[in-house]
């Protein structure tokens, strides 16, 4: 089975943490690519959100209302050979940010199956998974995700190697 790291990441601002230039999840991500022996595949904003973090989260919260699905720079990887997408991003109002969506609309995911992960500050992965799940009924979402505190996954390198290795554990990878 050949699978794939692909995340979204917020740098900037961010709450809990300061001004950071690796996002919380990218360091997450690279985790998992790292025990698994995958690749990454980061989606980057053609619009980058606000680097200060009230005004992104203002704007993750319009986009979310308005389920908009902002461009992402590039294309989608070639994912015939692939089986399993680790698929991270920060909960923003108890919700994947809408890039990630654009994403997925984009990628060739039916009958894949997704891992998601996510960073955040007090939410989990809430209903995260299970929205994605909804969305993309044709790919096998599992709902048993990781959920890592952004100040974890930026200051306490040990934690992450912990908790990721504890979650492929669980997952059987």
């Amino acid at each position: 089975m050949k699978s794939i790291v692909i995340y979204f990441s917020h740098t900037g601002e961010n709450y809990s943490v300061g001004n950071i230039t690796v996002g919380n999840t990218a360091k997450v991500a690279k985790e998992i690519a790292a025990q698994t022996g995958t690749t990454t595949w980061e989606i980057k904003e053609k619009n980058p959100y606000p680097t200060q973090y009230t005004p992104c989260i203002e704007v993750a919260k319009k986009e979310l209302q308005a389920k908009a699905r902002p461009e992402f720079i590039g294309e989608a990887p070639d994912l015939s050979d692939i089986d399993t997408i680790y698929l991270g991003y920060p909960n923003w109002w108890a919700d994947a940010p809408m890039i990630v969506y654009s994403f997925l609309d984009k990628a060739k995911i039916d009958g894949k199956t997704i891992l998601p992960f996510c960073t955040h500050e007090g939410s989990g992965l809430g209903s995260t998974a299970k929205k994605l799940a909804a969305a993309y009924p044709k790919a096998k979402v599992e709902l048993k995700g990781l959920a890592l505190y952004g100040h974890v996954a930026q200051k306490e390198p040990d934690a992450v190697k912990s908790a990721v290795a504890n979650w492929l554990k669980q997952l059987g990878k």
